[in-house]
């Protein structure tokens, strides 16, 4: 088999592809056998029809295109591993010659256009220069952590006033479309000012007092009506505020491994600092990012777009959110989508070229993490990522960190004070010992097999936030 990569944009090619006689026959050997189970003649055994006669009933041409239509991918996947080329897209296969049915001889022509990923030329990114934000904490942030904690320890007490910001209700809810009653629920807690039911609601239980109402429009965002226009009516049953505790010694001890309060806003003064720190960190990750992008050209092919677009809105009218299927929402998705991409393209390669590799630790800190995020039990989230064939995927997400890593522990990162900050508290040297890794092709989120080998040495830089 023969094969030739013809470039038509810098992400799209056409692979020529020529299959010689010699090569089909086997596939045309098993298309007999797939034909002769399939048909009966008197005589014969199912399966038992000789090839002849099946070129009598049926025709040699029926079992050369049954052939092809079988041997089709093989001969594709095979040019593609022949290539070198990365195909992010499904190819367009067109059959442009098939040897003559009544020859034994000639060969398959055809050739297949697919969206691939680019080739990009990394620049000299060692010395990118970001400034950030200063990391200064006050006593502001102190008493605002401060609260925050008391808040964990507030207690709730009814007030008899009007609803205000922060207040926690009881509220009843009635939602009607076109006048007809869809939904209702009675005794609800809710906090004002959260958000987190129906947009409208905030504004209508601000100024209530106990068994007064309101009435509102709004979307509705679940059940059978999701995304209808609704009226709904509220009530308050009840109007709490929490009463936080005192801040004094007594609540150190019981809030904390603290004696006094001194000590307790001391602590709270040290985690303000270190937060900041990390804000730091986050801000120079992402300018870091930010440059790369700027410095690299890499072209996005129409196909990942379109993909995603399909994928995000989809999911949002399987949800009930086709109104959000806006012009305005379908540029913000494209620009996410084209933003990603590049990322992991010019982040793949920096990896490539800084030979980083991901641990077995590495993948499952990563795991254990992101379990933790959607609130699941880190061994049933590994097992459905398993089961699904995520691995890789996971695998390539920690190798682009670590690449990222890479870049930032190289770059010269200041404060808008104009003074040097350091990371190093959050770029920690891998290869302290030799352990399992998992290597996968970087981006490539179609399963293909991890490996073990060792983590050298001199394994790049790694993120800890």
């Amino acid at each position: 088999m023969k094969s030739a990569v013809e470039n038509l944009t810098p992400t799209r090619v056409k692979l020529n592809v020529e299959v010689p006689f010699e090569e089909l026959k086997p596939s045309i050997d098993e298309a007999y056998k797939t034909v002769a189970s399939q048909i009966q003649v008197p005589g014969f055994r199912k399966g038992k029809v000789p090839s002849k006669l099946i070129d009598q009933r049926v025709g040699r041409g029926y079992v050369l295109e049954t052939a092809i239509n079988e041997g089709l991918n093989g001969w594709y996947q095979a040019a593609v591993q022949e290539s070198g080329i990365r195909p992010l897209s499904r190819p367009e296969v067109e059959i442009t010659e098939v040897p003559d049915p009544t020859s034994t001889d000639g060969e398959l022509k055809f050739h297949a256009e697919v969206d691939v990923r680019p080739e990009i030329e990394l620049p000299d990114y060692a010395g990118i220069t970001v400034e950030v934000a200063a990391a200064e904490s006050s006593d502001e942030d102190v008493d605002k952590a401060l609260d925050e904690l008391r808040g964990r320890f507030g207690t709730l007490k009814s007030v008899d006033r009007p609803a205000a910001d922060g207040d926690f209700l009881t509220i009843d809810i009635t939602a009607t479309v076109d006048g007809a009653e869809v939904d209702s629920a009675s005794g609800l807690s809710y906090q004002v000012g959260a958000g987190t039911m129906l947009e409208g609601l905030d504004e209508a239980v601000t100024g209530l007092s106990v068994d007064e109402d309101a009435i509102f429009d709004t979307t509705l965002v679940g059940g059978d009506h999701a995304g209808e226009a609704s009226q709904v009516k509220v009530v308050v049953k009840a109007v709490k505020e929490r009463e936080l505790p005192e801040a004094d010694d007594d609540f150190a001890q019981l809030a904390s491994e603290f004696d006094t309060l001194a000590e307790l806003r001391e602590d709270l003064a040290k985690q303000a600092a270190d937060s900041k720190i990390v804000e730091q960190g986050v801000e120079a990750r992402d300018k870091v990012l930010d440059k790369l992008v700027e410095l690299v050209e890499v072209p996005v092919p129409d196909s990942v777009v379109e993909e995603q677009l399909e994928a995000h809105f989809k999911e949002g009218n399987d949800h009930g959110e086709g109104e959000h299927d806006t012009e305005e929402h379908r540029e913000e998705v494209k620009a996410n989508t084209a933003r990603a991409f590049q990322n992991e393209i010019i982040l793949d390669a920096i990896a490539e070229k800084e030979e980083v590799n991901v641990s077995q630790n590495e993948l499952i800190d990563y795991i254990v993490s992101t379990a933790s995020q959607y609130g699941m039990d880190p061994n049933q989230f590994a097992q459905i990522i398993d089961q699904s064939g995520q691995v890789p995927m996971m695998v390539s997400e920690v190798r682009r960190r670590k690449a990222l890593a890479v870049v930032l522990g190289q770059a010269t990162v200041t404060d808008t004070a104009g003074n040097t900050v350091d990371l190093s508290d959050f770029v920690r040297p891998g290869g302290e010992e030799e352990a399992p890794v998992v290597e996968a092709e970087a981006a490539e989120d179609s399963a293909e097999d991890a490996t073990d080998s060792t983590v050298p040495n001199d394994d790049p830089a790694a993120v800890k936030f």
